[in-house]
């Protein structure tokens, strides 16, 4: 999803391969050996709103709030977040409008592996995976004519707020199944550094996620996981997180060429 730029003025910390991942077809309650699931099927706990319709919200200022100011604003995230959020029980898929807050974990996360099923449910359908509070691992519609010009025929997966000239921007190949068709991601980020399959082919292999907040930085260490609304709905299952060891991100990033 394209995203209008959000910039903070106040600085703080928020702290708190992959094997292949086919289109699974069929909702599995147990996850894989090492991984939590994120989702219990029948509702959101777990689960925190942050500002989002398609727009961004900016990790340092919410860092900065008071305790105060941080409950304040996390319960009025919440109300919006069950006006355009539900569980779907009977499919065990959380289920988004398109409208409001992203859905945000509420642990904080550092080194990580995650893994989702993704559907889009409508031509021209956009969402994405914001890794630690930052655009992200984008989902979208590659046949949509509109989203051409910002290199929606290559497909998701890519980091696509990344800098122009990083080759993470965009996906290696397309790799999405067609709309109303279920896709898997399994996604890990040790460091700065982000790989990607889609559909259980390498899409992003080692590449940096650029700080869209102050590209003169390097991400934060840990941040939520967050799901994305843009305006469509879009629905996930299967969701699945597992924290990377030091020595298992030290050695992806070695591979990778160093932190950045």
């Amino acid at each position: 999803m394209r995203i209008s730029l959000f910039l903070s003025g106040a600085v703080g910390a928020l702290l708190g391969l992959i094997a292949p991942a086919a289109a699974a077809q069929a909702v599995d309650p147990a996850p894989p050996a090492g991984f939590t699931s994120l989702f219990n099927g029948k509702d959101l706990l777990g689960w925190r709103g942050r500002p989002g319709s398609g727009g961004v919200f900016s990790p340092y200022v919410e860092a900065a709030f008071t305790p105060e100011e941080r409950a304040a604003k996390q319960a009025e995230w919440n109300a919006d977040r069950d006006l355009h959020w539900r569980a779907d029980p009977a499919k065990g898929e959380l289920v988004s409008d398109g409208k409001g807050v992203h859905l945000a974990t509420e642990k904080a996360y550092g080194d990580f592996e995650f893994r989702v099923d993704w559907m889009l449910t409508q031509p021209c359908g956009d969402s994405g995976v914001y890794l630690r509070d930052y655009p992200q691992v984008q989902i979208w519609d590659p046949a949509c004519p509109r989203e051409q010009r910002n290199g929606a025929g290559k497909g998701s997966g890519g980091l696509w707020n990344d800098n122009a000239d990083n080759p993470g921007k965009f996906p290696l190949v397309k790799a999405d199944n067609p709309i109303g068709q279920w896709n898997s991601l399994a996604i890990k980020m040790a460091g700065t550094r982000v790989w990607v399959k889609l559909n259980g082919k390498d899409v992003v292999v080692g590449q940096v996620l650029d700080n869209f907040f102050d590209r003169s930085k390097p991400v934060l260490p840990a941040g939520s996981i967050e799901l994305q609304t843009h305006g469509s709905e879009v629905r996930f299952r299967n969701v699945y997180v597992r924290e990377i060891p030091e020595a298992e991100a030290k050695a992806l990033l070695a591979g990778a060429g160093g932190a950045r």
